[in-house]
């Protein structure tokens, strides 16, 4: 170095001297130690803008520790989601059935489905507030517990004059489903680095898709149809048996969740929960409010609630409409199998999508597709019933 200060130092020098008292001593030690160091004004630069490039390559190659706990708490959900979802169709799929059964009307029977959206809609917030608040742990247990409470109900209502108790026991089931259809999004965020996320949340829906295909078809199988009234205590006897299969079938999967399922991984998967880990927490109805003035997100509410709405009114009046328009012997579990197909094509569909948009990213055009094949899907079911 020659003693002579960089032009930029020369400019730093003067500013100092006009904007503060005391300037000219301080521009005089600044001149003195940077001629002394050897260090001017634009090596200043460059050694701060070095800094901020190696803190920027800490920050994006920071390695977050992944579990593989993970799958095995995928995996109880999916279970637990199922359980649950399967007692969705589980009555209404042997509609004709229970008629006769329990001397019910028709819609008395689609109530054992509609009460399923209809719990859902004043209890999802306050559900949602308490996942954010206390965890997913709380969530499922609460879940998990009121799905095999409602499930033991139902094991109590097979005598032919015990409709109201198998009908409580399908609301504690319904409310409890609350606990499950917000997670999957979550679960993923909290155990799964960003590129499993998509595909992570993808297999959580895959749990209900399976839960409602099996009550598609497992309840027709199982519950025989009868038309001698002498012989309706069959009936009885094989919705007793489907109701305790279940029944136990929660109560273990009730207790592995209460030994075997964490809250969270004992450190962050990803920046984005190493972020909301140590910032300040945002108010719940502060993102409430939030989502609802997002123009998109509203966009996305209506639409996937009319895809959603389409698919659920479909799946409850399944059996009447087959029924009604095929007259042989048998329809009931054909019935059951159509059920089937349509979910089994979604769950085909779930997971090709999570995979996609793990790989692409392209939510929008995803979106789009998966509407204009539902659309296409419905005018050929509906004339399907035309002809």
């Amino acid at each position: 170095m020659n003693g002579k200060l960089h032009p930029e130092a020369a400019e730093l020098q003067k500013k100092l001297a006009i904007d503060e008292p005391g300037g000219s001593l301080n521009c005089v030690q600044g001149e003195t130690l940077l001629t002394q160091a050897g260090v001017t004004a634009l090596d200043m630069q460059v050694i701060d803008l070095g800094n901020m490039k190696d803190s920027a390559k800490v920050e994006s190659t920071t390695e977050y520790t992944v579990y593989t706990r993970r799958w095995f708490i995928l995996a109880l959900f999916v279970l637990y989601s199922a359980s649950n979802a399967f007692q969705w169709t589980q009555l209404v799929i042997i509609t004709s059935i229970l008629e006769k059964y329990y001397s019910v009307s028709t819609l008395t029977v689609y109530w054992t489905s509609m009460i399923y959206m209809v719990v859902y809609i004043p209890l999802i917030l306050p559900a949602s507030w308490l996942l954010d608040k206390k965890g997913l742990r709380l969530g499922v247990l609460l879940g998990s517990a009121g799905t095999c409470i409602g499930s033991w109900l139902k094991v109590l209502a097979t005598g032919p004059d015990q409709w109201w108790l198998a009908f409580l026991g399908q609301t504690v089931v319904a409310v409890s489903q609350i606990f499950i259809l917000g997670i999957p999004a979550q679960l993923a965020a909290t155990w799964f680095p960003p590129h499993q996320m998509s595909s992570a949340t993808s297999i959580g829906v895959f749990g209900n898709q399976l839960g409602i295909a099996l009550g598609f078809v497992l309840p027709a199988v199982v519950v025989h149809d009868q038309d001698d009234p002498e012989k309706f205590h069959l009936i009885g006897d094989d919705l007793f048996l489907m109701f305790i299969v279940v029944a136990i079938f929660t109560s273990v999967l009730f207790l592995t969740i209460v030994f075997g399922f964490k809250d969270q991984p004992p450190t962050p998967s990803n920046r984005a929960q190493d972020i909301k880990k140590n910032s300040a927490e945002e108010s719940y109805l502060t993102s409430i409010k939030n989502l609802c003035t997002n123009p998109g997100y509203i966009l996305l509410l209506i639409t996937y609630g009319m895809n959603v709405g389409v698919f659920y009114a479909i799946s409850t009046l399944l059996n009447t409409t087959v029924v009604s328009h095929f007259k042989y012997e048998g329809v009931t579990e054909d019935a059951g199998r159509i059920g089937l197909v349509i979910v089994i094509c979604g769950m085909a569909g779930s997971m090709m999508c999570g995979i996609i948009l793990d790989k692409t990213h392209s939510y929008k055009a995803t979106t789009l597709t998966v509407y204009f094949f539902s659309f296409v899907g419905m005018i050929i079911y509906t004339f399907t019933f035309r002809f």
